[in-house]
């Protein structure tokens, strides 16, 4: 691959990653289900003490369906920095994102917390199909979370 095309791609995943963000943040569901391959593998396990084993998920509609309903209620804001993607070929890549979020729970809820703040990193998987780079794996790891 080309320097400009390894460049290209690196831009398109950048764009990509972002609107995973967005599409979380402003709770736009199909939006969300459209940055993954149908098939994509989301594990979730270690963000959540203790590693709850059904974070583990296969398909992106299954995953938007799991994660709609506890995201719904919450205002979220998610942060990717510092990404190194690495381009293994013309259509695949592989990413690490460092991460920061901030959940806020309405009045009521039945939550343990008002308000979480993490940091950890993605470690994500990319094809490009269809001409589109697509996240095929997502992983995310916790190095602290802080709650009220």
């Amino acid at each position: 691959m080309e320097t400009m095309e390894r460049l290209m791609a690196i831009r398109e995943i950048e764009t990509l990653k972002a609107r995973y963000f967005r599409c979380m943040d402003t709770k736009d569901w199909a939006g969300l289900e459209a940055v993954f391959t149908p098939d994509v593998i989301t594990d979730f396990r270690d963000s959540t003490e203790p590693r709850d084993e059904n974070l583990l998920i296969e398909g992106a509609a299954r995953y938007v369906a799991a994660l709609a309903p506890m995201l719904q209620p919450l205002l979220t804001v998610h942060h990717g920095h510092m990404p190194e993607i690495e381009i293994t070929s013309a259509t695949t890549a592989t990413g690490i994102w460092a991460m920061e979020d901030k959940l806020w729970a309405p009045e009521g809820s039945a939550l343990p917390w008002r308000a979480l703040h993490g940091y950890g990193h993605y470690h994500e998987r990319y094809q490009k199909r269809d001409g589109r780079w697509l996240i095929s794996a997502i992983r995310l790891t916790r190095l602290r979370v802080d709650s009220a």
